[in-house]
């Protein structure tokens, strides 16, 4: 009978431990997937972390403090609607050094406290007693640590009732803790790269947008000077005896088309360079581009070069950061107007396509009759800070591939014969 009483408490305990190890791995999962769901706003995976934690530990409320040079700022508390609210209200928003959950964390171990009302001494500071007059009886308090045992924040999780938390419970959540403070890291490190790849790609467009200033004056000055025209035109036709009302109208419909397109250049210029978060979109790939041709399309003059667009029509829509795919063409379309410069003995043509290709989604394509590609030149081509210019930084090309990569497509390059380059993309399809 004692065997089998043995057995059944084994097989009973085996049980218990494969359900908690399930669900452990649930709330990780949870809070990578808020990872995923999430990739500019951290305040969903906050929360996440302290949904999963609060449920992994049976507790009624649960607090994510991060640290800074002040002390431990609350960012998230999660659980019964009235705890939070209490919470929220009457205990500080900031735990300043020195105060008991500031000391707890420099111990980098958990800490359990069965009775938060039998704490004496010095541990019955103001914090405590905000954190008992808001109702709290059993906390329990994580330190969340880096690599280098350097203290990221606290996990607390509190309960209303004098009700201890279990061995089993404590080891769960320290286990959660160590996995969701790895995510954390992890996270907040991807974003600074991120951040720190927007700031280079925004220094990038304001410098390429200010190669393209004498044309982009033209370009607005154009219309401008039309609608000034159209203007004097309107008057001439409204002084006449008597007025010709129909030519005037004409002139005014004339001067709004004109502002119109002044309108649409400004607008134009103002999204490549102000500096905006990235923000995945459905984007008509042929309409982006012949924004960005219109813009240098005066540039290309200039330098003599004739542009030709064979764009497909009818093509899948992508999902994508619509400034940034325009980047990518500006540095493309530039970069190829530049390197005709030179050329004399020959047309300067530029060429940008863009066809459907299967499974991948849209490639685009900007050819160039310029010198071409060195065989050396060709495998370092978009390395960061390589250069064949003799005033380039060498970061376009890189910036390009970095965006492109980033939306899941690919960038490369191949030289023409009898000379050219061929740059292409591609961009998955929404």
């Amino acid at each position: 009978m004692n065997e089998g009483l043995h057995g059944e408490n084994s097989a009973s305990e085996l049980q218990d431990r494969v359900t908690e190890l399930i669900e452990q791995q649930t709330a990780i999962s949870e809070v990578l997937r808020a990872i995923a769901n999430s990739p500019h706003d951290m305040q969903p995976i906050f929360d996440a972390i302290l949904d999963s934690a609060t449920r992994l530990c049976r507790a009624d409320i649960g607090t994510l403090r991060l640290s800074e040079e002040s002390g431990l700022r609350r960012v998230s508390v999660r659980g019964d609607p009235l705890l939070v609210s209490r919470a929220r209200s009457s205990i500080p928003l900031l735990a300043e050094k020195g105060s008991l959950p500031t000391r707890w964390a420099t111990s980098r171990s958990p800490k359990h406290v069965p009775d938060l009302t039998a704490l004496e001494g010095d541990q019955r500071d103001d914090f405590l007693i905000a954190v008992v007059n808001a109702g709290f009886r059993t906390g329990l308090v994580l330190p969340l640590l880096k690599e280098d045992n350097e203290i990221v924040g606290t996990i607390s999780m509190g309960r209303k009732l004098v009700q201890p938390f279990t061995d089993r419970q404590i080891s769960l959540f320290t286990d959660f803790a160590a996995q969701a403070s790895i995510a954390l890291e992890s996270t907040r490190r991807e974003r600074q790269y991120r951040e720190m790849q927007g700031e280079l790609a925004h220094a990038n467009r304001v410098a390429t947008m200010g190669q393209l200033t004498a044309s982009i004056v033209h370009e607005i000055k154009q219309p401008m000077t039309a609608a000034r025209t159209y203007a004097a035109a309107g008057l001439r036709f409204l002084d006449k005896s008597p007025p010709d009302v129909a030519e005037g109208k004409a002139a005014l419909i004339c001067i709004a088309k004109e502002t119109d397109r002044t309108n649409d250049v400004v607008d134009r210029i103002g999204s490549l360079i102000k500096k905006a978060p990235p923000r995945k979109e459905v984007v008509d790939i042929d309409a982006a581009i012949l924004e960005v041709t219109a813009l240098t399309r005066s540039e290309a003059a200039k330098t003599g070069v004739t542009v030709g667009t064979q764009l497909a029509g009818e093509l899948p829509r992508i999902q994508c950061d619509r400034v940034q795919l325009q980047q990518v063409m500006l540095n493309l379309i530039v970069n190829a107007i530049q390197s005709m410069r030179d050329v004399e003995d020959g047309n300067r043509e530029l060429h940008i396509s863009t066809q459907s290709i299967e499974p991948e989604g849209v490639c685009v394509a900007v050819r160039d009759t310029g010198p071409g590609l060195s065989p050396e030149s060709l495998p370092r081509l978009f390395e960061p800070f390589y250069t064949t210019k003799p005033d380039g930084m060498g970061m376009g090309l890189s910036i390009c591939r970095s965006i492109i990569e980033a939306h899941g497509g690919r960038l490369w390059a191949t030289g023409c014969e009898p000379r050219g380059a061929l740059f292409q993309f591609t961009v998955p399809s929404a």
